[in-house]
C-alpha cells in the first residue's frame, strides 16, 4: 500500500504493517471526536511517526498513485476532523 504525506512524500507499507497503524488511527478518531486538541496533535505526530518508521521512502521522481493520503503534521484538529470516516484515515 502507497501511504502520501502531504507536503512530505510517499510511502510503501506493507499488510502487516496496517494493524500497527491502526492503533494510532484510533487514538487519533477518538481525539478528534472528543475535540481533544492536545490528544489529537500526540496521535497524528504518532501516526505520522508509524508511517516514516514502517516504511520504505519512495523515490521523488517515483509517478505512483497513492492508496491513502495523509494530512502533515501541521494540519488542525478541524480540518482533520472533515477527512476522517467511521474508520478514521487508515481503513481497517
Amino acid at each position: 500500500m502507497i501511504i502520501r504525506i502531504l507536503g512530505e512524500g510517499q510511502y510503501d507499507i506493507t499488510d502487516d504493517h496496517l494493524d500497527e497503524l491502526n492503533e494510532p488511527d484510533s487514538a487519533l478518531q477518538s481525539a478528534a471526536d472528543a475535540g481533544d486538541e492536545a490528544a489529537f496533535r500526540t496521535a497524528l505526530n504518532s501516526l505520522l511517526g508509524a508511517v516514516r518508521r514502517l516504511g520504505t521512502p519512495l523515490p521523488d521522481d517515483a509517478i505512483t498513485p497513492s492508496d491513502l493520503v495523509l494530512p502533515d503534521q501541521d494540519t488542525s484538529l478541524h480540518q482533520v476532523q472533515a477527512l476522517l470516516s467511521d474508520e478514521g484515515l487508515i481503513p481497517g
